[in-house]
């Protein structure tokens, strides 16, 4: 797969494909269907498919501190488009030029001079263009006089509820992992560079992984049981996402995780991190040997719960 940064990286060999455009947060069973009906469309056309795609996201843009907190990062979200067979990402950063751009600028730029769109799939509530002017209609119009096809994005529906980005957030702050599974189409997970953090834990007995988040708030917070993908390898443990209110902080969400039976230098190495149920909020201890206390116990039932599972 192909990324493309910025329209001023798009060539000549660019042009020509079945496209669509969205956020793509969570890659969940909803794009994928749309990705499924593109590569239909392209196979018949003979042309590759295209996502387009922006960064920071819109919301992120207007809004940085009330933005929904991202499921994906663009390094894996890139990873899962590759996955489902999409030929190239046109990824735009979103900034003030291209929130100035009028609808019709944005369709003649990107769409018709930029990519030569033959096919197009959006959802038909999509809103696009300085001030949201640019709509579904807009676009099947301009399609029928620049020579491309637009079509509405189907909603794919899970027991009676649409499958959105929304709605795979609302089942993670329930912790309800197995519907975020159902909905994703594959386990929820955190994948990041392990870095250098204070070793509190290490000197608590209960040495830590600290994963790169790299994004302003997390999908999820406090205390869970997990198996983490290191090197080909499945290891259990136990991980805390929050802002660690018990010791001072940067008030950003982290992730820390404890892997119950290795040793080992994880510094530096990427690894993903699954998420299978929740032990406990995060609280704020009034001591650190209360913290030590309740980390020994968070182990314990994490190991007593893998024992179970295991043992089925």
């Amino acid at each position: 797969m192909e990324l493309v940064r910025g329209l001023h990286n798009l060539r000549p060999r660019h042009r020509g494909c079945v496209a669509t455009i969205g956020n793509f947060d969570g890659v969940h069973a909803g794009h994928r269907a749309i990705l499924k009906r593109l590569k239909t469309h392209g196979e018949r056309l003979g042309l590759p498919v295209c996502v387009v795609i922006f960064e920071p996201q819109p919301r992120e843009f207007f809004a940085p501190q009330s933005a929904p907190p991202r499921l994906t990062r663009l390094r894996d979200k890139l990873a899962l488009l590759e996955e489902q067979g999409v030929d190239r990402v046109l990824c735009l950063a979103f900034n003030r030029r291209l929130r100035e751009l009028a609808a019709d600028e944005f369709i003649q730029q990107v769409l018709i001079d930029g990519l030569g769109v033959k096919h197009l799939e959006v959802g038909d509530d999509f809103r696009f263009g300085c001030d949201r002017a640019g709509d579904f209609d807009l676009l099947q119009q301009r399609g029928q006089v620049d020579g491309f096809t637009v079509q509405s994005a189907d909603t794919i529906a899970d027991n009676g509820e649409r499958v959105s980005s929304t709605r795979v957030r609302q089942v993670l702050a329930e912790a309800d992992f197995d519907m975020a599974e159902r909905l994703l189409g594959r386990p929820f997970s955190i994948t990041g560079r392990v870095l250098h953090g204070q070793k509190l834990g290490r000197k608590l007995g209960a040495p830590t992984a600290n994963v790169q988040l790299k994004r302003l708030s997390a999908p999820l917070n406090g205390v869970f049981r997990v198996s983490v993908e290191l090197d080909g390898t499945r290891q259990l443990g136990v991980a805390n996402i929050g802002s660690r209110p018990t010791v001072e902080g940067d008030g950003r969400p982290h992730l820390e995780v404890h892997l119950l039976d290795f040793s080992g230098d994880l510094y530096g190495r990427r690894i993903t991190v699954v998420f299978h149920e929740k032990l406990r909020d995060e609280q704020r201890f009034d001591s650190l040997q209360a913290l030590q206390d309740a980390i020994k116990a968070d182990f314990d039932t994490a190991r007593a719960q893998w024992a179970a599972e295991l043992n089925k």
